[in-house]
């Protein structure tokens, strides 16, 4: 695991809003990403060992297709099962966070998916190729994520 997502599993949810909010949203990631559930309900300690069963049995991470020429939407397909299969489409585009009103990288499944459809994620990079996200479940937030692109 990335050393600065490691660092996020220990953090409260206040602190790592706080890390999305100095972030600016960045490259749209292009093709397979690495992903890594933050669950801080669970508190920090139990942290690792809910990514680490997320990642076994659950979500992989997210694969980005971009249209040319611009870059600046497309879809995705989130990489689901030990085996990575590819369920659950989304667009992507750049809008303002539902967090903070300011920029942010866009994941709406709304129009692509029966299942996830009241699902938004928001990704910001931290640092190159080290992505923080929130989920929103229709305007409830319920989960954090990284993605750390390959």
């Amino acid at each position: 695991m990335h050393e600065t997502i490691s660092g996020w599993l220990g953090k409260t949810r206040d602190e790592l809003d706080d890390i999305y909010r100095q972030a600016k949203p960045g490259a749209i990631p292009a093709g397979d990403t690495k992903g890594t559930a933050i669950a801080v309900a669970f508190g920090s300690g139990h942290a690792k060992i809910v990514a680490t069963i997320a990642k076994l049995f659950a979500w992989q991470g997210k694969v980005f297709d971009m249209f040319p020429p611009d870059l600046e939407r497309g879809i995705l397909i989130n990489k689901i099962t030990p085996f990575s299969l590819t369920f659950v489409v989304a667009k992507v585009y750049r809008d303002d966070s539902w967090l903070d009103g300011e920029p942010t990288i866009v994941i709406d499944y709304s129009t692509t998916s029966f299942i996830a459809k009241k699902i938004r994620d928001e990704i910001r990079e931290v640092e190159p190729g080290v992505y923080l996200g929130k989920v929103w479940w229709g305007k409830t937030r319920i989960l954090d994520f990284a993605l750390t692109a390959k």
